[in-house]
């Protein structure tokens, strides 16, 4: 094995924002779909510092330096990425890193995508990875980070840890990133002198203003060789938001809409935008629909914005109203209407702090579920990738009395086969609790627990039915997990962690598989399965209270974000979770 030294779990290192006068590297990231900031280039982080140094409030060609980026502008007075060619806007921001770290040497670690091609890690897991290459680990588990990969050094692969699909893995060396000394403000997600008064000159304003001024042009050419208009027809109901409603008289198609602040004389057109009146006009055509007008989706309000200049100049007024809200609540509920669940004993279960069994011998807890293979076959022990023929990659690395380098064993239910020394590593790195899980197929042996942090569970029932469950009553769990400290199963033991978002509100039907589920997710939680300490995929924020892969359903009477009803699948999905954690009622009544 080329790279000796023990794997690690790590967590995101160099984040955060300097003190005054301290060195530091700028990483200039965009938000992508998935909420994950994605880095910029060193040579495009490079020219949007010097852009900067000239202007705060100005724009960035990016296509001045990458030719894969012409369509792309950065407006630094909103802080957004604007692409020309369709529209779409993403939120940009400047972000900090130790010169010793990655980005300050100018290392960068890609992973090959299906089209061959080399895609850069986010920033973080970039830090991550060359962090344990330079202590010389020879894999790496990004699970601390909400990655299920691993990854091998002596090999330069991933493997996600589901699929046991690998890809290839690189290291190499580009330009640093800027360099920056001085006072830096907490945060530069900004949007510089927003409150100057003076006005945006970013593309989506344009948009804004070029879209009134030509509609005004156009709509005002019509009045001047328009006849008289009949009296119009009776409304047709009005549309949902989100919806592209032609409005005739400027009034409000939907509850987000605004009263018309009226310009001109009395009848004229109005486009309302976002929600904003801007022009009304006698003429009533059917609603078209249009989704999630705040964000990156299928029409953003800049592509909007274009579909209204080509509809009012064909005549037809415009309006724009926002996607709808997601409801994530149900309507308020009396103490005397809230009832135990039937069948569940309590309402409440409330976990502390355990402390790792220290008894737990890592060799015994491997031995007891492998039997001793004496011809092993020539092939690849997945956890040290060296063959099974052959010594353990861990040989010099970890010592044990009576487990010699050169032992393979056999796990009892799934067959899978590895060095007994590997698995004894695999365990040592873990949470210690005398189970053992299959590394390939995810089999668990023994009773597996977490690291969720102390905190509380409460379940009741509410008189209010779930979207797709019209004739049963709803179960509420409250789960409500305190800051704290990171205990020594944590990511950084000693550290502060963050618990943000609780309570946390979650919801299932109240039918026979609802309660089952509700059983299922006490045990997860009595084993402290549910939640971790990691990195949020949402915010990026590191040592925080995270979800643990059992999903759940926070979304009440609707199902915008994908976390609410109806969904027909989602009860047996989460039962399947909850199994690939040990947790199912076989494993209980056993």
């Amino acid at each position: 094995m080329s790279r000796p030294g023990q794997g690690v779990m790590m967590p995101v290192n160099g984040l955060g924002f300097p003190p005054q006068n301290v060195a530091r590297v700028v990483v200039w990231e965009w938000l992508n779909e998935h909420s994950r900031w994605r880095p910029y280039t060193a040579t495009v982080c490079h020219h949007i510092e010097n852009v900067l140094k000239e202007d705060a409030r100005g724009s960035v060609v990016l296509g001045q330096v990458d030719a894969q980026l012409v369509p792309y502008i950065i407006d630094l007075q909103s802080m957004h990425q604007f692409r020309q060619d369709t529209g779409t806007m993403r939120p940009v921001r400047r972000n900090f890193y130790d010169p010793s770290s990655a980005p300050g040497k100018g290392i960068v670690w890609e992973w090959e995508n299906d089209g061959g091609a080399w895609t850069a890690y986010d920033m973080d897991i970039c830090i991550t990875i060359q962090n344990a290459y330079e202590k010389q680990h020879p894999w790496l588990d990004l699970s601390s980070l909400g990655f299920c990969y691993l990854i091998y050094f002596n090999s330069m692969s991933q493997m996600n840890r589901q699929t046991r699909r690998r890809r290839r893995l690189r290291r190499r060396l580009d330009l640093a990133y800027p360099l920056t000394v001085g006072s830096i403000p907490k945060s530069q997600s900004w949007p510089v002198g927003a409150s100057s008064g003076q006005p945006c000159s970013c593309q989506q304003c344009l948009l804004v203003n070029s879209t009134r001024a030509a509609s005004n042009a156009i709509l005002a050419s019509q009045r001047r060789k328009a006849p008289p208009a009949p009296p119009p027809p009776q409304p047709p109901p009005g549309g949902p938001a989100g919806t592209l409603a032609m409005s005739g008289t400027g009034r409000k198609e939907s509850e987000h809409a605004r009263e018309p602040e009226t310009e001109g004389k009395e009848g004229s057109p109005d486009l309302v935008w976002g929600g904003y009146s801007l022009f009304s006009s006698p003429l009533r055509v059917p609603a078209l629909p249009v989704k999630n007008l705040n964000g990156t989706g299928p029409v953003h309000p800049a592509l909007a914005g274009m579909t209204g200049i080509l509809l009012c100049a064909a005549g037809l007024p415009v309006c724009l109203t926002r996607a709808p809200k997601p409801i994530l609540h149900p309507p308020p509920v009396s103490k005397s209407d809230v009832k135990p669940v039937p069948g569940v004993p309590g309402v409440c279960r409330k976990t502390k702090k355990k402390h790792l069994k220290k008894s737990k011998n890592p060799e015994d807890v491997v031995r007891r579920y492998m039997q001793k293979v004496k011809n092993p076959p020539d092939e690849d022990c997945t956890i040290c990738m060296e063959r099974l023929v052959t010594a353990s990659g861990y040989e010099g690395v970890l010592r044990h009395k009576g487990v010699r380098p050169e032992l393979v064993g056999r796990l009892g239910r799934c067959g899978h086969m590895y060095h007994l020394l590997c698995l004894v590593a695999m365990y040592s790195n873990g949470n210690k609790d005398g189970s053992l899980q299959c590394p390939t197929c995810k089999a668990i042996y023994g009773e597996k627990t977490g690291t969720q942090p102390p905190g509380k569970m409460e379940f009741h029932l509410i008189p209010h039915s779930l979207p797709g469950f019209a004739d049963t009553q709803t179960i509420r769990i409250v789960y409500d997990i305190p800051t704290g400290i990171q205990g020594p199963e944590h990511p950084n033991p000693g550290k502060k962690f963050t618990a943000r978002g609780f309570p946390r509100h979650c919801y299932l039907p109240n039918n026979e598989k609802g309660r089952k589920v509700l059983r299922l997710l006490i045990t997860a939680w009595e084993r402290r399965l549910i939640f971790t300490i990691g990195t949020s995929n949402t915010t990026g924020e590191s040592d925080t209270v995270v979800w643990n892969e059992i999903h759940h359903k926070t979304e009440f009477g609707s199902n915008l974000t994908g976390h609410g009803y109806p969904d027909a699948s989602y009860l047996d999905n989460v039962l399947a979770e909850l199994t690939a954690q040990g947790v199912s009622e076989a494993v209980a009544k056993a």
